[in-house]
């Protein structure tokens, strides 16, 4: 009984990841927005999972709910879902190059995985002629780097609960 137990509990927290995504992506909280301040938990999501664990999250799943955002928030179809692959792709390349695994190299590595993100859905939007509040998205892109080691820990807790 007790295995069956286990069992259950590591398929919960390995399918944990899949419905954080979705739930983002439904509920339009990929991005909280505050008095103050705003953070994209949706970059910070995938690029956790991907760089940490990247069989739990594919990149077709990504992509639907890249997909599923934007039509939630009403912005072109594909934007938030071209900046959540590149994400995935820079986290991937600094899975491929990282020994260790440590707060600060996951930190670190964010910040051009953010940089290349947000520009390519800057980028996006300017092309396709949508308004864009610069100020907004470089306090988003702030707080987002800044709020990461918070997002990093809780995951952490999560992916050990699926390892023990």
């Amino acid at each position: 009984m007790a295995y069956i137990f286990k069992q259950i509990k590591f398929k919960f927290f390995g399918l944990l990841p899949i419905f954080l995504l979705l739930y983002v992506s439904l509920n339009g909280s990929s991005i909280v927005d505050l008095n103050f301040f705003s953070v994209n938990i949706h970059y910070i999501l995938v690029y956790y999972w991907v760089l940490s664990k990247p069989d739990s999250l594919g990149y077709g799943l990504i992509f639907i709910s890249g997909l599923i955002s934007d039509v939630v928030f009403g912005l072109p179809l594909g934007a938030n879902a071209l900046s959540l692959l590149i994400i995935a792709a820079f986290a991937a390349y600094a899975r491929a190059l990282r020994v260790r695994t440590t707060l600060i190299n996951d930190w670190v590595s964010f910040i051009p995985a953010l940089l290349i993100g947000n520009f390519v859905y800057f980028f996006t939007l300017q092309i396709l002629d949508y308004d864009i509040s610069y100020l907004y998205l470089f306090q988003n892109s702030i707080f987002t780097f800044i709020l990461y080691p918070l997002f990093w820990g809780i995951f952490s807790i999560i992916l050990n609960l699926t390892r023990s």
